[in-house]
């Protein structure tokens, strides 16, 4: 079957209990996840951009793709998705950011319709050997917040309008039936990514939304866990007193960018449906945003806000309705495999995910759900389980965490510390013991940071060759031109065919 995978960034998958929440301007995305099966509790592989989507990809947490940050190279020998399915003679595209580092801007993808909005070089490499360092012309800071607001058009406004636009092109051209292969187009925005600004007609939906404050109000930085405290000195939150309004504006720009993308998925579904095709369709993010709660703001933290995401699936064989199991985005590799039919048992024994599909058959037990963080504000690599209703977060700086999501769904009681949930600790912590070698992970971070530097600093001296990806548009085979003939341009390009 023909596969369409819808993909944002930085969603909040709380705000997606069943669906998006009542409340949200989401009529496009409501209709989908009514024939959708829906996962209610999808977590990241890891909270950011590029490692949760290199593991997205791959099926593979951070700690064995080596995707750790956001200037971490993919490897160009991991399978990814594309490769699976391009190797089972899918065409396979690409409109939109996968935040690809290093020279291979493809993995997998037959064509690549546009650029990526981030740079593909090794320019944003954490350090962890200074810790404390914040490097100001990358790192997030509270900013986004404080300036907040309403634009007609923004960087990353013009990102995604060429996203969708190219999208739908690409679903027009598959139409016409050039090329007979199964087709897996994957649509890759940007927003609701800060900055918190957004275009007015969608500002104005939200004017008397009952959620433009946090369920949890900020917490002193004194009360926070150490790596939350990691989290607020990296975003230099010393600069900044952002206000309730502040706060108000900020959640408003961000509800009103879902209704953006609301109507952007909504554009290109409508051409799905105008051209006949039929597709599966997943919609998920790669990491969600913690619009505030806490007083924490952007990805980088395993609480809920910032790992949990949504998950959606309307594909044959995956009745609709709501799926509660813990799951993660490294499911979608071989769930795309099983709908497609793709043999994955040559990599099946080095591959973490399940297929999405027995899980919601209840044909395959899923087991605990596993994070890893290693990127700017961690000085040591975080991981985490999600284990049925306990979520489990250990690193080697801090003391452990544990919460029972069922009665604690804000995550503001730490268990770890309670000697009634001894056993359930000791549990958790073997179950990352036999998992994770901490001290060999924090060796491999701190190997490749370093390598890195090395290299960034070298071809930044002298002549540059970007790794950007480079769009290529052969204008030569497009519309009209004198080595083809005008009768066959204009039927072959007409969908449907004239009579």
């Amino acid at each position: 079957m023909n596969i369409l995978v819808l993909m944002v960034d930085q969603l909040n998958g709380t705000l997606f209990p069943d669906g998006p929440a009542d409340w949200l301007h989401t009529p496009n995305l409501r209709a989908l996840a009514a024939r959708s099966t829906r996962f209610a509790n999808c977590y990241t592989a890891s909270p950011l951009c590029a490692p949760g989507r290199a593991s997205f990809m791959s099926g593979q947490l951070p700690s064995v793709t080596g995707v750790y940050d956001n200037a971490a190279e993919f490897p160009s020998d991991l399978p990814t998705y594309a490769h699976h399915l391009r190797r089972a003679d899918y065409q396979t595209c690409l409109t939109g950011k996968m935040h690809f580092v290093g020279p291979d801007q493809m993995h997998g993808f037959e064509e690549r319709l546009t650029t990526d909005i981030y740079p593909a070089d090794f320019g944003w490499t954490p350090d962890y050997r200074k810790p404390g360092e914040r490097i100001d012309w990358w790192y997030h800071n509270m900013g986004a917040a404080a300036a907040a607001g309403v634009a007609e058009t923004t960087n990353q406004m013009e990102y995604d309008d060429e996203v969708a636009f190219n999208a739908c092109q690409k679903l027009y051209d598959l139409a016409r039936g050039h090329d007979d292969r199964p087709w897996c187009l994957t649509v890759s925005f940007t927003h609701p990514h800060d900055p918190y600004v957004a275009r007015r007609k969608y500002w104005d939906l939200y004017e008397d939304c009952d959620h433009l404050l946090p369920q949890v109000p900020a917490i002193p930085y004194e009360a926070h866990d150490p790596h939350s405290k990691r989290i607020f000195d990296a975003n230099d939150w010393r600069s900044f007193d952002i206000t309730d309004a502040q706060i108000r504006r900020a959640r408003r720009a961000y509800f009103a960018n879902i209704s953006y993308l609301d109507d952007k998925v909504g554009e290109i579904l409508d051409v799905l449906e105008r051209t006949r095709q039929e597709a599966a369709i997943l919609f998920v993010s790669d990491h969600g945003d913690m619009l505030g709660e806490r007083g924490l703001w952007f990805k980088m933290s395993f609480y809920e806000g910032s790992s949990r995401v949504p998950l959606m699936v309307s594909a044959p064989g995956m009745e609709p309705g709501l799926v509660s199991t813990p799951v993660s985005t490294i499911d979608v590799c071989p769930t795309l495999a099983d709908l497609a039919g793709v043999d994955m048992s040559e990599v099946a024994p080095w591959t973490e995910g399940v297929t999405l599909k027995a899980v919601r058959d209840g044909t395959a037990a899923r087991g605990a759900v596993a994070m890893e963080y290693a990127a700017e504000a961690s000085y040591a690599p975080l991981v985490s389980l999600r284990d049925g209703r306990y979520k489990y977060t250990r690193c080697a700086l801090d003391p452990d965490q544990l919460f029972d999501l069922e009665a604690d769904p804000t995550e503001l009681t730490n268990l770890a510390e309670k000697t009634a949930h001894a056993e359930t600790l000791a549990r958790l912590r073997a179950q990352a013991d036999a998992r994770w070698d901490l001290e060999r992970f924090d060796a491999d971070v701190r190997r490749s940071q370093a390598r890195r530097w090395v290299v960034y600093e070298a071809l930044r001296n002298g002549a540059y060759y970007p790794w950007d990806y480079q769009p290529l548009r052969k204008a030569s085979e497009r519309f009209m031109r004198n080595h083809m003939d005008l009768n066959d341009v204009d039927e072959s390009q007409r969908f449907p065919r004239g009579e």
